[in-house]
């Protein structure tokens, strides 16, 4: 593994018995991802990107291979190199979890706590690492709504009342809140109108830039991932076919999978 890598994939698979036999949702993958990259995952429904995500998000086992991550120091803001993910307790999990990552869901309230208030959804993760002072943790919530482009009078409100954009607005700053160095994106923008998808991700790429965030983004939207990534997966039947920068991947696709992707994408 080369030297600054924060999560690294090694040869990493996951699979679910079907019929008493294994079925691999994702197998054989391999890659490093650097501080402040974007990293795309694109294919089809079923291609296993999602078990992919979750497997990197150490929500699933491999089964095969190994995921790193570049573990920091709890007393200190350094870090001690590269940890199997495998050999982590539950507690350091959990904390990694609240912490270092953010993990954004598809459906908004699938991340979102829907029986309190917008402001609470924000300052729960700070409340879980030790943050008790209401005043504070009230001006944070305030801040992250308004760097989401939230109306901050909706503090008190449910999510229940906030539309779809909202919703996925207030879950990007439940995560971002504690200030992780690597955000999971689970189809960020799946069922939302086309103008709001388009200020979504453009608030996407302006955070990433501002916070030098690393992060995994599954999508089937392969505009999506030109806008955000620069780095790409393509992913069919469970196995990796092309990777590479993202233009090149899109502008000169090698694998005939990858191909009929952009072609699809570009007939009319």
């Amino acid at each position: 593994m080369k030297p600054g890598v924060l999560l690294s994939a090694r040869q990493a698979g996951k699979a679910f018995m079907q019929n008493g036999k294994p079925r691999w949702a994702c197998r054989d993958v391999n890659f490093d991802l650097y501080p402040g990259e974007v990293l795309a995952v694109v294919g089809e429904s079923g291609s296993g990107k999602t078990s992919l995500l979750r497997l990197l998000a150490a929500r699933l086992a491999c089964d095969e291979g190994s995921v790193h991550y570049e573990v920091r120091s709890e007393q200190a803001n350094e870090t001690n190199g590269l940890t199997d993910l495998a050999q982590m307790s539950e507690a350091q999990l959990r904390r990694l979890a609240r912490t270092d990552w953010g993990f954004v869901e598809q459906h908004a309230r699938d991340g979102l706590r829907m029986n309190v208030s917008g402001g609470a959804n924000v300052g729960e993760r700070l409340m879980a690492l030790g943050a008790r002072h209401y005043g504070r943790l009230r001006q944070e919530a305030l801040s992250w709504m308004e760097r989401v482009e939230l109306d901050t009078a909706r503090i008190d409100d449910l999510p229940g009342t906030y539309s779809g954009g909202m919703q996925q607005r207030l879950q990007i700053a439940r995560n971002l809140v504690t200030q992780p160095r690597l955000v999971f994106m689970d189809e960020p923008t799946t069922g939302l109108d086309v103008s709001v998808q388009a200020r979504l991700l453009d608030m996407l790429r302006e955070l990433v830039d501002e916070l030098q965030l690393a992060a995994v983004v599954v999508t089937h939207d392969l505009a999506v991932a030109r806008l955000l990534a620069q780095r790409m997966l393509v992913m069919k039947d469970g196995c990796v076919v092309e990777q590479g920068l993202t233009d090149r991947v899109l502008d000169d696709p090698q694998h005939a999978y990858t191909q009929l992707l952009v072609s699809s994408v570009l007939t009319p």
